[in-house]
């Protein structure tokens, strides 16, 4: 993906996940990652506790490598949080290049999103 359409599809992605939850702020990545865990949860609440916030984010996280097949959906607790085992080791990157290949897959899965379904589910009931 060339620099100019890796930019256009990030901006996208943020455009549609402000314009979904009528925000006047783009969201960042961590923003961003916080909604996919909670997509990946597959339920919403008004409010999750620090270590839910960050559970939900390292939810995300695994998701996103699972597209290189270093993590793999290990199945759901019985509280139905997922769970992912890492099946491959991970190569040790700088965080400027951490941060652009997350955003490369955000963009992958938001793609993926809007194909399976049209776009983000209407999780936002409370639980």
């Amino acid at each position: 993906m060339n620099t100019w359409e890796f930019d256009f599809q990030w901006l996208r992605v943020r455009h549609l996940v402000k314009d979904r939850f009528g925000k006047d702020k783009l969201p960042d990545l961590n923003a961003i990652l916080f909604l996919i865990g909670v997509q990946e949860l597959g339920r919403w609440k008004n409010t999750f506790t620090k270590e839910e916030k960050q559970d939900l984010m390292h939810i995300a996280i695994c998701r996103l490598m699972s597209y290189e097949g270093i993590y793999e959906f290990a199945g759901r607790d019985q509280d139905g949080w997922p769970h992912w085992e890492q099946v491959k080791k991970v190569s040790v990157r700088g965080v400027e290049e951490q941060e652009q290949w997350l955003k490369e897959h955000v963009i992958q899965y938001f793609t993926d999103l809007e194909a399976e379904n049209g776009g983000l589910e209407n999780n936002t009931e409370e639980e």
